[in-house]
């Protein structure tokens, strides 16, 4: 599921770095009413929706498999501890390096990486709480959120606290810009951290899929009912009209409860056709979803300045067309998939050394 991910993240950064027609109106003080949405640049943007929620949560889960893990080995709650708190920070740092190839100098961005990694420094004192707590803060996180914003936070991106966008709001405050503020994708996060909890107890696979397959149709219903309504767990960002890219137009900055629902649930009901293909046919180790599922990082960090300088050397920075962004997506997963592969050999045989970072 993270390989497939990191396939679409690689086309939604293609996008970036080659689409003249790229959309970004995935808020409400990033659209217009009344902006075209045209069909195949907007399925474009909305199908990478799908990373950013289901990286952070299987970052989650992926959590709280190694804790359970190191814990049962007779690891101290101390370590454990400590090397979160490293990962977390240094997770976060990198986004100074991503910065530097996507905002001109002396700007910085503070997107996924910062989400992640402030989310497991949180989840030091965290992950001691009852899963159902965690679950319970989670929920009350996503369902109130926009009303909370709209109380301390909500305002023109230059005119919002910079307390309120590094928590709640995306902002930005002279050379800072916040897109991924940490309540909410910490939210998300707590979820994955307890479908972990779950699959630590090592449930049948068969179950595992028809909750996740029930689990997934029910938050899409949740979706069609809020969205349709057109009113509060929208983030502003309404419907204009009942026409299927207006249906699945949704807030994403920051995260909407039907983004949240739109989005993990199709993630959950990939994720149970993949469970289900696992029971008949085990996953080729060197196969391509499998290889980037298990360095997801190591990718994301050389993928990005491998497509924007490509861009910058050919000068084609956000003059070509769609045809170009998928080639572009394409040749950039076929150039780093052997070197993601050999950086999975390397970091199995080291799994103490530096490679926990990355």
């Amino acid at each position: 599921m993270r390989g497939l991910v990191m396939v679409l993240m690689a086309l939604d950064h293609s996008s970036g770095a080659f689409n003249a027609g790229r959309l970004f109106t995935d808020g409400a003080f990033v659209y217009s009413p009344g902006t075209p949405l045209p069909a195949a640049q907007f399925l474009t943007r909305w199908v990478t929706h799908l990373c950013a929620p289901t990286f952070v949560f299987l970052a989650g889960s992926s959590l709280a498999l190694q804790v359970d893990r190191r814990a049962s080995s007779g690891e101290s709650a101390w370590a454990i501890d400590r090397d979160l708190l490293a990962r977390g920070v240094v997770i976060a740092a990198f986004e100074l390096w991503v910065s530097w190839f996507w905002m001109p100098p002396g700007r910085w961005l503070l997107q996924v990486l910062y989400a992640i990694g402030t989310s497991f420094v949180c989840m030091v004192p965290l992950r001691r709480l009852p899963t159902a707590a965690l679950v319970g803060f989670a929920v009350a996180v996503l369902s109130l959120e926009e009303k909370i914003t709209a109380v301390f936070g909500w305002g023109p991106p230059g005119a919002t606290p910079l307390v309120a966008s590094l928590l709640l709001v995306p902002g930005r405050r002279a050379a800072l810009i916040v897109g991924y503020p940490l309540l909410p994708w910490l939210a998300i996060m707590l979820l994955g951290w307890a479908f972990g909890r779950l699959l630590v107890r090592r449930p049948d696979p068969r179950r595992t899929s028809r909750m996740l397959v029930l689990s997934g149709v029910a938050l899409l219903a949740f979706f069609a009912v809020v969205r349709g309504v057109n009113g509060y767990g929208n983030m502003g960002l309404l419907r204009e009209d009942a026409t299927l890219v207006q249906w699945l137009h949704v807030s994403k900055y920051p995260p909407s409860l039907t983004f949240v629902a739109l989005e993990l649930g199709v993630m959950f009901l990939c994720l149970a056709a993949f469970v289900l293909a696992e029971t008949r046919v085990s996953p080729r180790q060197g196969g391509l979803l499998t290889v980037l599922g298990r360095t997801p990082m190591f990718f994301y960090l050389v993928h990005i300045p491998c497509l924007h300088l490509a861009a910058r050397w050919l000068k084609v920075e956000s003059r070509l067309g769609l045809g170009w962004t998928y080639l572009g997506a394409a040749a950039v997963v076929a150039l780093l998939y052997p070197l993601c592969r050999r950086y999975g050999r390397y970091k199995a045989a080291h799994p103490r050394g530096w490679t926990r970072y990355v």
